[in-house]
């Protein structure tokens, strides 16, 4: 069985001490793919840079809601700059955060709009964080004329809001949330969602799935997200990694 993270952030501090075991982990857990995703320049850099370092690691480079309001004016040229490197499949994470605002709500929103512009340009899928505004996103959807490829990472909505995501071509990421013992409206989307839409994620180092919650995340416990998965769909595990290795290389762009 192979397991593809799709979204984790092994460039964070709290793998500066033990980087290199959490990859062996990782490898020796049947998780033989992850993206690492950048959340600023500085940390988009230092994922290609990981990537490069480690087989089965790849990169995302873009600019994080809550760091909208701190990006340069040069931004959009060093990200376009970025995502011509060989490891790098995604542009993201972009979004909105109404849960934090931690940038001004106007801001967000034009850095995410040029993000976007950006991902057209370059024909490269978007990673998207969406926290208390799936309202707001689905609305600002509708209204472009064009949409990128792309990923609903971290799923927070309903069944019916991961329905309209996947009607505009979205795929829906599922983290450890969804392992937690009280998280029925995960579920509901879990069982909702077109199994040619699923994917499965870390976002580590944060939210560790229900056996290992309260503890660092790392990429090989995406295997939880995983099994909980399955089970939601009735599937055996081999299967529903099938699925989402399959789905994650196709947005992704690579090979299977």
């Amino acid at each position: 069985m192979q397991v593809f993270d799709t979204h984790c952030h092994l460039d964070d501090e709290k793998f500066s001490e033990d980087r290199e075991e959490a990859w062996q982990r990782m490898r020796e857990a049947g998780v033989l793919r992850c993206v690492c995703v950048g959340s600023d320049l500085k940390s988009s850099e230092k994922c290609i840079r990981i990537a490069d370092a480690h087989e089965g690691v790849w990169a995302a480079a873009g600019i994080h809601p809550h760091e909208a309001k701190d990006a340069p004016s040069d931004y959009l040229d060093r990200l376009e700059a970025l995502l011509q490197t060989d490891k790098a499949v995604a542009l993201g994470e972009i979004g909105l955060d109404f849960y934090y605002d931690l940038s001004p709500r106007d801001i967000q929103r034009k850095v995410m709009d040029e993000q976007i512009g950006l991902a057209l340009k370059t024909d490269q899928p978007v990673i998207f964080h969406i926290r208390d505004a799936h309202g707001e996103m689905i609305d600002y959807f509708r209204a472009r004329k064009k949409l990128p490829r792309g990923i609903i990472h971290c799923f927070s909505g309903s069944a019916e809001t991961a329905k309209e995501y996947v009607k505009m071509g979205f795929y829906i990421s599922f983290a450890g949330p969804l392992t937690f013992k009280k998280a029925p409206n995960l579920w509901a989307a879990a069982q909702a969602a077109p199994l040619d839409r699923l994917l499965v994620e870390t976002d580590s180092p944060y939210l560790a799935p229900e056996p290992l919650r309260g503890r660092r995340n790392e990429p090989a416990n995406v295997v939880w997200t995983l099994k909980k998965l399955a089970a939601l769909r009735g599937l055996p595990e081999e299967e529903m990694a099938r699925i989402t290795w399959e789905n994650a290389c196709r947005i992704y762009g690579l090979p299977t």
